[in-house]
């Protein structure tokens, strides 16, 4: 059930014009997927190596392991000692030595925490992951201040489900989960456009480079060939000239004689 609500969903982020903002059956799909989530990592809450590999390597984990601080179940706010101690734990939790009835997939959990804590060593890589998140902190805060606004406008009191920090907690997770996701299918598109991109230019380079290779070789043949085209040219000439020669002949021919008649 969770796969095919993966699959729903990211058919849907994936789907051309699906743009910086999904509505609709992609919003229905996602948040069906997440609600799936939610209630597996609730019932993993215990640090355990098996529910530790299976968080890690569940359907859709390809999206939610993109934010680092949600690999290591940490707070954006960590410090980088904080950090460091986390994936010592969770390092351990998982590796493949650890979980030997299971090393495929202990593997791959494994290599999820290892790329997330390299993402926060980079501080490139941790500015980029903590703005995707600022961003989706501050969407969050313009809902909710237009949800006040619109209830302020109608004279109803100013009381949103926000308020409850968990809930906002919740609302930010999810949109900073398709920020990630959006920003992941773009990088996709734009890495497969300068694939092709690449390989247009390698095929025109080797097309440019074969038809230099002709040209050098028809160079290189009508050279060689050069002494035989002007043997065979003189060849002709004389033959043509020797032709010529023997029609221009003229031979003298004795006139006809006319018999007389008698009468």
């Amino acid at each position: 059930t969770l796969f095919r609500s993966y699959m729903v969903w990211a058919g849907n982020m994936a789907a051309p014009g699906a743009g910086g903002s999904t509505g609709g059956a992609s919003e229905e799909a996602f948040m069906t997927y997440y609600n799936e989530v939610k209630q597996i990592e609730r019932r993993d809450s215990v640090l355990t190596p098996k529910q530790q590999i299976e968080r890690l390597i569940r359907p859709g984990s390809s999206y939610f392991n993109l934010n680092p601080y949600e690999v290591l179940q940490l707070d954006p706010e960590a410090t980088d000692e904080e950090i460091k101690k986390r994936f010592r734990q969770l390092s351990i939790l998982v590796h493949p030595d650890k979980n030997q009835d299971d090393p495929d997939r202990a593997q791959k959990a494994f290599e999820a925490v290892d790329k997330a804590y390299k993402m926060l060593l980079d501080p490139e890589q941790k500015k980029r992951a903590l703005d995707v998140i600022q961003a989706g902190q501050e969407y969050i805060d313009h809902i909710v201040k237009e949800k006040r606004k619109a209830l302020k406008k109608e004279g109803k009191p100013t009381v949103v489900e926000e308020d409850d920090p968990e809930v906002f907690k919740q609302a930010v997770y999810k949109q900073t989960m398709k920020l990630f996701a959006e920003l992941e299918i773009k990088r996709k598109e734009r890495e497969t456009k300068e694939m092709h991109e690449r390989k247009r230019q390698r095929e025109e380079e080797i097309e440019t480079a074969e038809k230099a290779k002709r040209d050098r070789e028809w160079q290189k043949n009508f050279e060689e060939s050069r002494d035989g085209r002007v043997d065979s040219w003189r060849t002709f000439q004389a033959h043509t000239k020797g032709k010529k020669e023997k029609k221009n002949r003229t031979f003298l021919k004795p006139p006809k004689v006319k018999m007389e008649q008698r009468e």
